[in-house]
């Protein structure tokens, strides 16, 4: 039974065949577990910058301007070469997500997700055994090499397992295990941190999230698109056996799938090139905008820089770690939100609801900030505004963990066709490390030269993207992934292009 007429290789919409199962159940948070190595290094690097044994070895001058009396608030941690430490990961990153489209291809989604982990491994123990600054980059290069490799593979992994009609809520799973790496990467901060080899610790311990998610995907099968593609049709049978479960039409998927393939094969195109005709338009707009647009957000900044951010409005070093944790905490909670209502309300609305609550909560951080520390930023916040300033942050973190976190990944990883799925994917990854090199690396300073004014800055490319998704994202929830070219058709303006 096929419900509102779609069909295809990546199963019927809405069809009662296609069910949850344990197995796909595992499967998914198996892969999604590659999130918990994004999502540590984010939540770690942040911390780590505000330990004091850290930055007395590697950056002592960012230390002695913290000690000076009356320092501007804004400009304590402005230091290119500390920026430098947790935006160099973010370089490499980029460079391994546009080679991980012919690795994905070449070896499949789950061994590029083996790969990854592997190189996140190795980067880990060197930044453990830090001895120079040299040596901290080197490590976060290969962290972001790493990173770059799981972060083109798992969403795409996530969205030709998942079955349609649930294919948001198992997207997100990528999204949670992130958010849960920020937790516990927060947490662990708080206890290293009064310890003057803490911070070897706390960059140490990425090695347990990496050694979990390379081993959890040595067990797991690979996608039956991925499987097809590679020649593999007895493997990708016994995938989608497994997955689907044994009441489901095997064979006629199987088919659907396999001539897939076959017209991607035929083709024989460079994918590079072939996304940029004029009928992928919409797709590789999509695949640059909404990454862009999600770093634009500012989450990312406050994720690297919240206890240096809350210490900066008044903190200490022990309750600016505290309110970092509860932001997580706030982040992990909402990525359930939007679980729930992803293929219930859809992709725009969350878009657009979580974009408006963000502008709120950023208008209002910037102007609290703004009346209490001062133009000059020498005033010193009192405790009872520093609280509202996080709860104005808790506020917009939750805006964006059931919006632009999950969906940001969703969207790139189910608009393609299957021959440029790995390719999509990719430059989606590229834009979104690209550009959180350039916001982390000049972050600092834009808040030491415009203060206040930053966080308005992201306030108005909240409204600019939500703008955006009102009049340019079409609706995709439950569309099968073959069947995704008929939104574009539809669309009022996309379809001079697809139907081109």
């Amino acid at each position: 039974m096929v419900v509102g007429g779609f069909s295809g290789p990546d199963g019927p919409i809405g069809s009662s065949s296609v069910k949850i199962t344990a197995s796909v159940v595992i499967t998914c948070i198996v892969a999604a577990s590659s999130g918990l190595i994004f999502g540590y290094d984010t939540g770690i690097s942040g911390g780590v910058t505000t330990m004091p044994s850290f930055l007395e070895k590697f950056f002592p001058s960012v230390l002695r301007k913290a000690a000076e009396p009356r320092t501007n608030i804004y400009c304590i941690y402005d230091s290119q070469a500390l920026t430098s430490f947790t935006s160099s990961l973010y370089i490499s990153g980029f460079i391994a997500s546009l080679v991980a489209s012919r690795l994905t291809a070449a070896v499949g989604r789950r061994n590029t997700m083996v790969v990854g982990g592997l190189i996140f491994l190795s980067g880990a123990a060197i930044n453990a055994g830090a001895a120079n600054v040299a040596m901290l980059i080197l490590g976060r290069l290969l962290l972001g090499f790493g990173l770059g490799f799981t972060n083109q593979a798992t969403p795409v992994y996530l969205s030709e397992v998942a079955p349609p009609k649930w294919r948001g809520a198992f997207n997100t799973g990528f999204n949670l295990f992130i958010s849960i790496g920020v937790v516990a990467a927060n947490c662990i901060n708080f206890v290293t941190a009064k310890q003057s080899w803490g911070w070897r610790v706390s960059l140490g311990l990425a090695v347990v999230p990496a050694v979990i998610m390379t081993i959890g995907a040595l067990f797991i099968l690979d996608t039956p698109s991925s499987l097809i593609q590679r020649g593999k049709v007895e493997q990708a049978r016994q995938a989608l056996r497994k997955v689907r479960g044994k009441d489901y039409d095997v064979e006629s998927e199987l088919v659907e799938l396999k001539k897939a393939s076959d017209v991607a094969k035929e083709a024989n195109e460079e994918p590079f090139v072939t996304i940029l005709e004029r009928q992928y338009r919409p797709h590789l707009v999509m695949s640059i905008a909404i990454p862009l647009f999600q770093q634009l957000t500012g989450i990312n900044i406050i994720a690297f820089y919240a206890p240096v951010l809350f210490q900066s409005v008044g903190f200490g070093n022990d309750s600016a770690l505290t309110a970092a944790i509860i932001l997580g905490l706030v982040h992990l909670a909402s990525i359930f939100v939007a679980a729930y209502v992803v293929d219930r309300f859809g992709r725009r609305f969350l878009f657009m609801e979580g974009g408006i609550q963000m502008f709120v909560c950023q208008v209002g951080v910037g102007v609290l900030v703004a009346v209490t520390a001062g133009a000059s930023g020498t005033k010193e916040i009192s405790k009872g505004y520093a609280i509202l300033v996080l709860l104005l942050m808790c506020i917009y973190v939750a805006g964006f963990g059931w919006s632009w976190g999950p969906l940001s990944w969703l969207i790139p990883s189910e608009i393609f066709p299957i021959k440029i799925r790995s390719t999509g994917q990719s430059i989606s990854v590229a834009v979104n490390f690209a550009a959180t090199f350039v916001l982390s690396q000049t972050f600092l300073a834009m808040l030491c030269y415009f203060k206040y004014g930053t966080f308005l800055f992201y306030a108005a490319w909240n409204v600019l993207m939500t703008i955006f998704i009102a009049l340019f994202l079409p609706e995709t929830k439950g569309i099968p992934l073959d069947s995704m070219n008929l939104v574009w058709e539809k669309h009022w303006y996309w379809h001079r292009f697809v139907c081109d």
